[in-house]
């Protein structure tokens, strides 16, 4: 398959021994009780890619039955651990974390249901682990539960099976403007989205999240930062956007032959979403496309 061939939202690139891994959701069966697994692909070049191979699929005893979002697949302490976003109809949306012992999967449930608390809308998971080791979790309190959007981070035990502590919030979407959108139509108060939040550390140490919101241009990708090189840190975010039109829910690699790539889908919408990867290159304090 080529990659204007595939139809999945929330792309992630997993580089390992030679080969891309690429998983996201399935734009098709992503939504209410149609979702049921995910898959990956593999390439050699980011162009041609094998047929999906399904990783997951949940059985009757699995609890979540609906919104199978948003895929990752890290590589921790050996094996490989998959922070993906499930809902069902008698609880909130959440992101659970799978194990595999290899990309290709099967993977199956490892945490204690889901990460995330119990009782708020969350999604967009994605793995940390500080310098010192420590594992955490980065994720988004969802707009639809607190209007204004937020992207909070949680304490992991070293095995990644539950939380330690309570989350905390590291910024919310409103923090923004002037460039984010208000997307509510029916509701009172101004509504800001975070979506997909994705750590990334810079050559001179600088840490940032990449997340989603919407601008005047659509769907798009920007960037916070940390003050103290740390998750730990107070967050800033930029004035400026990475991808501004119609693209997001990003994350970073390194290819194979040491360019960094910003991987988006584009455009955001519903069975249209193809995976687009944009060059992209550190600028100081920063990082910028290569149109």
């Amino acid at each position: 398959m080529k990659t204007s061939e595939i139809i999945i939202r929330d792309p992630f690139i997993l580089t390992y021994e030679g080969k891309y891994y690429m998983y996201g959701t399935r734009s098709f069966t992503c939504w209410g009780d149609n979702a049921y697994g995910f898959d990956v692909y593999v390439s050699d070049n980011l162009e041609d890619w094998s047929e999906p191979v399904e990783v997951f699929h949940r059985d009757k005893d699995f609890w979540a039955t609906n919104h199978f979002w948003a895929p990752e697949v890290h590589c921790y302490e050996g094996a490989f651990y998959m922070f993906a976003t499930f809902d069902s109809k008698d609880r909130c949306k959440g992101t659970a974390i799978l194990k595999a012992d290899n990309p290709l999967g099967p993977f199956v449930p490892h945490s204690e249901q889901t990460i995330t608390p119990m009782d708020w809308e969350c999604l967009d998971g994605t793995l940390y682990v500080s310098p010192e080791g420590t594992p955490y979790m980065v994720f988004c309190h969802e707009w639809i539960q607190v209007q204004d959007g937020q992207v909070c981070s949680v304490e992991l035990t070293k095995d990644l099976k539950k939380p330690v502590g309570e989350p905390r919030i590291l910024f919310r979407a409103s923090q923004g403007k002037p460039w984010i959108r208000n997307i509510s139509v029916d509701s009172p108060a101004d509504c800001y989205v975070t979506d997909g939040p994705f750590m990334h550390r810079l050559q001179n140490g600088t840490l940032m999240i990449l997340w989603s919101s919407f601008s005047e241009e659509g769907y798009t990708e920007s960037l916070a930062y940390s003050d103290n090189g740390d998750i730990t840190g107070n967050w800033t975010v930029s004035p400026d956007l990475l991808f501004s039109k119609d693209g997001g829910h990003g994350m970073i690699f390194q290819t194979f032959h040491h360019q960094l790539m910003l991987a988006v889908h584009s455009p955001n919408n519903s069975y249209l979403e193809h995976p687009v990867f944009c060059p992209i290159e550190e600028n100081g304090d920063s990082l910028v496309r290569n149109v």
